[in-house]
């Protein structure tokens, strides 16, 4: 989903919404805008407004939901990433060439995951062909001792964690919001804006501050959907964790 043009449609539709009340205000016999008009459109359009606000707040909570669980699953990989670094350090030697192997593995997967300069969307998607070469490395150490067995069976399931991990990404990496229920929340809001135009003064003041008003709308629209965006965009996702973690491997 391209959250820049869905942004652009929806501010359209909604600015399409106030210029159309402005055009039946115009228009519209003047017994159509008697006070009690006014009052049964003005508890209508209440309704609208509260149901409205459920679906925002139901497309808020999405898309926060996703973004905080993606968080949670890049601070856990790098936890476990620094703790196995560390086992194989612990192991000795022959867990050198393991090490820099990691190393080469977690820039691989940060490039995927956050690819910098491109405008493409991106998707957490695990090296299969790498990871499964460092899990025959890691099954392949050699064994001298008690404390080295240990070590190979922590090493052996932390990499399984963290191959998990990234498995789960992969699959989270689908859009969390509803298309159909932001359509419904937009045909809403077009009509509450029209509503508003359709009662308000005719003049310069109020039609500005309803415009700006449907443009704020649609700016709250477009964050929800960049959070759904959690490794491009403009709130995507800190590497920070995976970046201190591969300065120290």
């Amino acid at each position: 989903m391209n959250t820049s043009l869905t942004a652009a449609l929806v501010s359209a539709c909604l600015l399409a919404g106030v210029w159309i009340g402005m055009w039946l205000r115009r228009h519209l016999p003047e017994h159509h805008l008697s006070p009690d008009s006014r009052d049964t459109v003005k508890l209508a359009m209440g309704l609208v407004a509260t149901m409205s606000a459920l679906l925002l707040g139901l497309l808020v909570s999405s898309a926060k939901t996703s973004y905080d669980t993606t968080r949670s699953q890049v601070i856990q990989m790098a936890s476990k990433v620094a703790l196995l670094d560390r086992m194989l350090g612990i192991y000795g030697p022959e867990g050198a060439e393991l090490r820099r192997q990691m190393r080469s593995l977690i820039e691989e997967q940060m490039r995927c995951m956050w690819p910098g300069e491109r405008t493409a969307p991106t998707q957490a998607r695990p090296q299969a062909q790498s990871g499964d070469a460092f899990y025959v490395a890691i099954q392949s150490l050699p064994t001298r001792d008690d404390t080295q067995r240990a070590l190979k069976a922590q090493a052996v399931a932390l990499t399984v964690e963290v191959a998990q991990l990234r498995s789960l990404m992969l699959a989270q990496s689908t859009s969390s919001i509803s298309m159909p229920v932001l359509t419904v929340v937009v045909l809403w809001l077009v009509v509450i804006f029209l509503s508003f135009s359709l009662l308000a003064p005719p003049n310069a003041t109020a039609n500005l501050a309803l415009m700006v008003s449907a443009l704020c709308t649609a700016g709250a629209l477009f964050l929800v959907l960049e959070m759904d965006r959690p490794f491009g965009g403009l709130i995507q996702i800190s590497s920070e964790p995976l970046r201190n973690v591969l300065s120290q491997l």
